[in-house]
């Protein structure tokens, strides 16, 4: 198994020559340094006194605060990388654009493994669309793959490839609540092995195929307006409310599954819905995208839309198709983090 990580430039889009495992934009943090001096004396009232000889204490102007400049250089240049606009890669049987919303800072995440166990017909794919801050998309996109192909060395020779995807995901939840941090990602999944297209999905972020020119939802959004995740909630004690015309976990999350939140995890569970097929011929290509795209693009019109650039043509151009769905989104009125990757089956079939 191949690996390489990308380091994403501050400049606005880029396209390194081989990866394996990436996220969207870089980890980023601008904690505030401040060093408070101490004023050089106190004033005191001395008790006793009348009310005409009560003390008048005189307003002062505020400290000013004394920030080392190194570290302001280093928050500054942190905060730019954070805030890089567009993040594009041209990858080996795969392409990948991202495109960050109206937050100050990109939360989604990508992960990509090629040539797992040495064999280049077996490929790893992910989609994290984080909330909450990006802790949550940062921790699975570089744990996830890991945990699952682990899993995946003790159970898919039995024939148990669902509950290695299955235990992939729960731990690298588990794991992740042990650190205390705030904040949650959905996530969505492929596993080429052996011919088979396994697809996964913990939230909303969704696996649409392209066979033949029709489009194939592969994966299930996890909302609380779903009616079995409304029940399931409801059974283990909680409830689903609106707010502002969208159904919500204890009037909190607009996702029933995900991986992170903490305060909600009785309820919000990491379990995914998983779906196996065998890739055939008319297979053409799978789209992996969180709900940036799909609040504003039909899964048809996508595919509608990727199949002139990546299929029946002398050259694939694969990422333009990825760019065009991230501008229609924008052009649509998306505020929201888009995040598009598009897998070309037949290079793993």
């Amino acid at each position: 198994m191949s690996t390489c990580t990308v380091a994403i430039s501050n400049s606005p889009a880029f396209s390194p020559s081989s990866s394996s495992s990436s996220v969207c934009s870089p980890k980023s943090s601008s904690p505030r340094l401040f060093r408070l001096h101490k004023p050089s004396g106190l004033i005191k009232a001395l008790a006793g006194g009348s009310e005409s000889s009560a003390v008048v204490l005189k307003r002062k102007r505020p400290l000013r605060l004394d920030i080392p400049v190194l570290f302001l250089a280093e928050t500054e240049e942190k905060q730019s990388a954070a805030a890089a606009e567009v993040v594009e890669v041209d990858g080996d049987g795969y392409s990948i654009c991202c495109k960050r919303g109206k937050r100050e800072e990109m939360e989604d995440r990508y992960s990509v493994v090629l040539g797992i166990q040495g064999d280049s017909k077996k490929a790893f794919f992910g989609i994290f669309d984080g909330h909450g801050g990006t802790k949550a998309a940062e921790f699975a996109a570089e744990n996830l793959d890991k945990n699952i192909i682990r899993e995946m060395n003790r159970w898919e020779n039995d024939g148990q490839i669902e509950v290695a995807i299955k235990d992939g995901y729960l731990t690298t939840d588990s794991e992740f609540l042990k650190r205390d941090l705030r904040g949650g990602t959905c996530c969505v999944t492929a596993l080429i092995t052996k011919g088979n297209l396994v697809v996964s999905n913990a939230g909303d972020c969704r696996a649409v195929s392209s066979r033949g020119g029709v489009a194939e939802a592969l994966t299930s959004d996890h909302r609380p307006s779903r009616q079995d995740e409304r029940e399931r909630i409801e059974m283990l004690g909680g409830f689903v409310e609106s707010r502002n015309g969208v159904p919500r976990v204890l009037g909190s999350l607009a996702v029933s599954r995900s991986i992170g939140d903490q305060y909600l995890k009785q309820w919000v569970t990491a379990e995914p819905e998983t779906k196996i097929l065998k890739i055939e011929p008319d297979h053409e290509f799978l789209l992996l995208a969180s709900d940036g795209l799909w609040d504003k693009v039909s899964n048809q019109e996508a595919v509608d839309i990727a199949r002139p650039l990546c299929v029946n043509v002398d050259k694939h151009q694969a990422l333009s198709a990825c760019r065009k769905l991230v501008d229609l989104s924008v052009s649509r009125g998306s505020g929201d983090d888009i995040s598009v990757m598009l897998i070309q089956l037949g290079n793993f079939s």
